[in-house]
């Protein structure tokens, strides 16, 4: 008992009252780091191999499967219990999400809890290395502690969500802008002769330089159409991917056109007309916001030195009077 009570003053009186339960924590975040790793690198169960070996139908299943998830990180699917939301509604919407923000891979969210969990662990471990290091012997309260111990982490945990919405928005204004040049290209691809498969193809490959996002999208509609994938799901599931309202008024244009046997070049022509118009609407809305906007710039970076100017010498002639 002497040992563990000298190795607690000695903490005491270089860490602080919170020595002891600083070094604990530590400790635990080492474990932790250490077991991953030795759990990523897990054997397969002899059992399960066993008996997969046994049922010859079962093996022929699984390969199917196996083809289906194949390009999935095998290290994760270990902890797919942990890193995927049990609850199917909120799975789609974080896969919904993750899609909009152009993050398309089947690991996608793995890929985005693993991130929040190694960044909030990360953001720990900094803090109360901080606390516990790199403070230069400043005495902390309770509260400073909780804040610089718990602050980083809460913040890397945060960090994902916020450039995944981010991501979501960057991308949702990008394909906005784009959308009525790819509409006029898709007029003249269909006014020219092709089919509408064909003007799809055509134009993700010409937007590719300027607007990839949209090209995206493009280029996984000819995929799905070329699977053999009915039209009309394709085009809604581009607008759900999307997530942008010209879009899916696009979709709903193209699916009614199809479903009442109208002219899809006429349909395209009224459509791509009102995209422009509304592009330009857009532009003069952005324009008559401006002056709004400069007003309070300017109001901020001029007034005060106005005030400087005029007041200040009078301001220094009457302290002047007033010491004399």
């Amino acid at each position: 008992m002497s040992f563990l009570t000298n190795i607690n003053d000695f903490l005491k009186l270089h860490l602080g009252d919170f020595g002891p339960l600083i070094v604990v924590g530590i400790l635990g975040l080492f474990m932790i780091l250490l077991t991953i790793p030795f759990m990523l690198n897990q054997p397969e169960d002899p059992l399960k191999k066993l008996q997969r070996g046994s049922q010859p139908k079962k093996a022929k299943k699984s390969d199917k499967e196996r083809l289906r998830t194949a390009g999935r990180n095998e290290q994760l699917e270990k902890f797919a219990n942990f890193l995927e939301p049990q609850d199917v509604d909120e799975l789609s919407a974080m896969q919904l999400k993750l899609t909009q923000a152009g993050y398309q891979s089947r690991d996608a969210v793995r890929m985005f809890h693993f991130a929040q969990f190694a960044l909030g662990l990360a953001g720990l471990v900094l803090g109360v290395v901080y606390v516990a290091f790199l403070s230069g012997g400043q005495e902390f309260s309770t509260q400073k502690i909780v804040m610089f111990t718990l602050g980083p982490g809460g913040a890397g945990y945060m960090l994902p969500k916020y450039w995944v919405t981010r991501r979501v928005d960057e991308r949702q204004q990008a394909i906005e802008r784009a959308f009525p040049d790819a509409l006029d290209m898709l007029l003249v691809c269909v006014e020219a002769g092709q089919s509408l498969d064909q003007a799809i193809i055509r134009v993700a490959k010409e937007l590719r330089v300027s607007y990839p996002a949209l090209a995206d999208e493009f280029e996984i509609v000819a995929y799905e159409m070329k699977a053999g994938k009915e039209r009309s799901a394709v085009l809604r599931d581009m607008g759900t991917r999307c997530g942008v309202t010209d879009v899916n008024s696009f979709v709903t244009v193209m699916i009614q056109s199809q479903t009442f046997g109208t002219s899809i070049a006429e349909a395209l022509r009224v459509y791509a007309g009102e995209m422009r118009d509304k592009r330009v609407m857009r532009a003069e809305e952005a324009a008559n916001k401006l002056p709004t906007k400069m007003t309070l710039a300017t109001m901020g970076l001029t007034v005060p030195p106005l005030l400087v100017i005029l007041i200040g010498p009078s301001a220094h002639n009457i302290s002047m009077m007033s010491s004399m």
